[in-house]
């Protein structure tokens, strides 16, 4: 997919796909998960200015609108989890972060936490592998990427607490 193919497509449609890769970055021909991730970190940088309810809120908002965003673009697709669509990746990376706002962030915190976002998203413990495996719809995509968040929030949480 191309935003170029989006000329011919509704303005709801344009505005989805535009979420749905986040601004793009998911159209990255190699590891577009991982490239997804890092230009998720601005969201994080939010949070960190912003404080713990900030980044929360706007968490959850990016949650509801990657499931509307997801949706759209999957009516489009033959796949069910096309590797372009990264707003899920978007979503449980920033969730990495919650927990550990509250200890204080540094550079390596944030890079120790995108390189642990991106070992659960990956190995996708259960029940990620459950909605990556059998929910297979936008609202599957967007919580195996949220529970690897979590996975990702616990543990990058613990390291830092012990250090």
């Amino acid at each position: 997919m191309k935003f170029s193919t989006l000329k011919r497509s509704t303005l709801t449609e344009t505005i989805g796909w535009i979420f749905a890769t986040w601004f793009g970055s998911g159209l990255s021909p190699k590891a577009p998960g991982t490239v997804g991730s890092f230009f998720s970190l601005p969201v994080v940088l939010f949070g960190i200015y912003g404080g713990y309810e900030s980044l929360l809120g706007v968490i959850i908002s990016l949650f509801f609108i990657g499931w509307w965003a997801t949706a759209v673009v999957l009516k489009t697709q033959k796949e069910q989890d096309p590797g372009f669509v990264v707003i899920d990746e978007t979503v449980g990376q920033s969730l990495t972060f919650v927990l550990a706002l509250s200890l204080g962030l540094t550079w390596w915190g944030i890079l120790l936490g995108f390189l642990l976002f991106r070992f659960f998203d990956i190995i996708k413990l259960w029940p990620a592998s459950y909605f990556d495996g059998h929910v297979h719809n936008a609202f599957g995509v967007m919580m195996d990427d949220v529970i690897a968040g979590f996975y990702a929030a616990i543990a990058l949480y613990g390291i830092m607490f012990l250090l």
